[in-house]
């Protein structure tokens, strides 16, 4: 903590905040003196802009899909998440030393906006209320990402001293939740919904990218759903599901476009990490192929995310009468399969326009892309959401989803179902449709199982991640449910073959990596060692 408090003014502010037509561009930086800001509401809005820098980033976004039991960093890309996966890591780890530091830079940001707002002379109320909601926001959102991964954190809303940063206490991981909770439903009245129409303090059109009510609620309930409130989650989602009053949502018909700069700040999305313009990422050098992107393959899929896709029949690939075939083990699957991940098979059109064809069995040839080559993928596949073909040097400008209608239906579904309550009508509000989006026909996928409530608990679950793959939530799903020890104590396993100096288990599957999660250290990371060093009130999680 000591690290991103040691500038006790503004640290990053611009002149001028330059907003294009698009997206909420990020600031021009230099360096301000205390005294000479906070004259104009440009000066605020500034301010706030450099909040948004800090509400994530791509090696966050994708990396933390490795800290799940869907993906795999080969190496120590991503910031060393390989070791914390493997549960090989310490308090010193580069990521999760990194997102203290990184968060709480956020915190200071933002509490500098809200200290200091009210320095600025005759500003509009609603445009100062709007400012302050949002800083209340990312504020509230990097709180919410701390208490996941540490538990207990240091808390304060004000802007503390060096010598204060260095003896400060933590706070109790609920009492912190509490305040983010009680922040998202304060804020709500103040934050414009999403149609940007730009009357009665609405957002105009340059605007979009900010939080809205929308946002609010989501991150509510996703909140709510962290800490197993089944009928809080519920009230929230209502209020985007069956209400317009707090924004316009809907899934969107085509799945795959959801993920493309051609349809960003479609009626699905309602939280996003905003690039483009002077903001790039450049993940996607790193999940695809190398004859596409022509760097190693190094964040991939695994095998148990494969095997969890259903059939078109609705059916899981080890139900009876499923249908799957172990050796045609790509057909007849869930069509977000496709449309996430590429096979051995798969054709995908590269940036010079070339229709590839990927082939990810040994012996393949040529075998650029198969588990034989140094580079290639060691599972034998790749990711594919989130490929953007309009990258300039592979340099991505498409935003982040980090919530969006579908995750809501999901929450929805999943909440009714911990309270009983996952009914046929609840069903084809929630998981019926997404189906129907994704392109299912079979009324074994479509019709209500009427089921029992552990079965329909894994039905939910399988849909979550089905839908959500790649999208950065595994991680704190799995810890929620508490069975990360379970799915996280497993070989990270590839593609099945058949001869070869591959590691292999029984059934003929590649064994990448061992990995291990011990219940309860490895559910809460450890406060990190440089920030013991600084400040020897900050104690240690358990075990660690």
């Amino acid at each position: 903590m000591f690290i991103s408090m040691k500038k006790l003014l503004l640290p990053i502010l611009c002149a001028v905040v330059l907003f294009s037509c698009r997206k909420l561009d990020q600031p021009i930086t230099r360096d301000y003196t205390d005294a000479a800001y906070w004259r104009t509401a440009d000066d605020a809005l500034a301010a706030l802009a450099s909040c948004y820098e800090n509400l994530s980033d791509d090696s966050y976004y994708f990396g933390d899909e490795a800290l799940s039991d869907n993906g795999f960093v080969n190496g120590i890309g991503y910031k060393a998440v390989s070791t914390i996966a493997a549960g090989a890591y310490d308090p010193s780890n580069q990521r999760l030393t990194e997102e203290w530091k990184y968060r709480f830079t956020c915190i200071r940001k933002c509490n500098i906006v809200t200290t200091n707002i009210d320095r600025v002379p005759a500003m509009d109320s609603t445009l100062k209320h709007r400012i302050l909601a949002e800083a209340r926001f990312i504020r509230a959102y990097a709180y919410f990402q701390l208490v996941s991964w540490f538990g207990d954190v240091p808390f304060y809303t004000n802007l503390i001293t060096i010598d204060e940063s260095k003896s400060i206490s933590r706070t109790d991981k609920n009492q912190v939740l509490d305040f983010v909770q009680s922040e998202l439903t304060a804020i709500r009245p103040d934050l414009p919904v999403n149609n940007y129409t730009g009357a009665n303090g609405g957002y105009q059109e340059k605007d979009k990218g900010r939080i809205t009510r929308g946002a609010a609620i989501a991150l509510s309930a996703r909140v709510h759903m962290f800490k197993s409130e089944w009928q809080g989650a519920i009230n929230d989602c209502e209020l985007l599901i069956n209400s317009s009053n707090n924004g316009t949502y809907a899934l969107q018909n085509n799945y795959s476009n959801i993920f493309t700069t051609a349809n960003e700040y479609n009626s699905e999305v309602i939280f996003d990490i905003q690039y483009g313009g002077g903001r790039t990422h450049g993940s996607q050098r790193n999940f695809l192929p190398q004859t596409v992107a022509l760097l190693r393959s190094t964040l991939v899929p695994t095998q148990d995310l494969v095997d969890d896709y259903i059939m078109l029949n609705g059916k899981g690939i080890k139900e009876a009468g499923s249908g799957y075939n172990e050796n045609d083990p790509y057909t007849n699957r869930d069509p977000r399969f496709n449309a996430t991940i590429l096979h051995d098979g798969s054709t995908i059109t590269d940036f010079d326009g070339k229709v590839q064809t990927i082939l990810t069995k040994p012996g393949s040839n040529p075998a650029t892309n198969s588990v034989d080559d140094q580079g290639a993928s060691p599972t034998g596949y790749y990711f594919y959401k989130y490929y953007d073909r309009t990258a300039t040097n592979y340099s991505s400008g498409l935003n982040l989803i980090v919530i969006r209608y579908a995750d809501v239906l999901l929450m929805y579904a999943e909440a009714k179902n911990e309270l009983s309550q996952l009914d046929a009508g609840v069903w084809n509000q929630t998981i019926r449709a997404l189906r129907a989006r994704a392109g299912f026909n079979d009324a074994g996928a479509l019709e209500f199982p009427g089921v029992a409530q552990d079965a329909l608990r894994t039905i939910v679950r399988r849909e979550r991640r089905a839908e959500l793959a790649f999208e950065g939530v595994r991680a704190q799903d799995i810890r929620r449910w508490k069975i990360a020890d379970q799915v996280m104590s497993k070989p990270v396993r590839g593609i099945k073959v058949s001869g070869g100096s591959f590691r292999k288990d029984a059934n003929g599957y590649i064994i990448v990596e061992d990995r291990t999660f011990i219940n309860p250290k490895h559910y809460l990371w450890p406060v990190p060692t440089f920030e013991r060093d600084q400040n020897t009130n900050l104690g240690q999680n358990q075990d660690w």
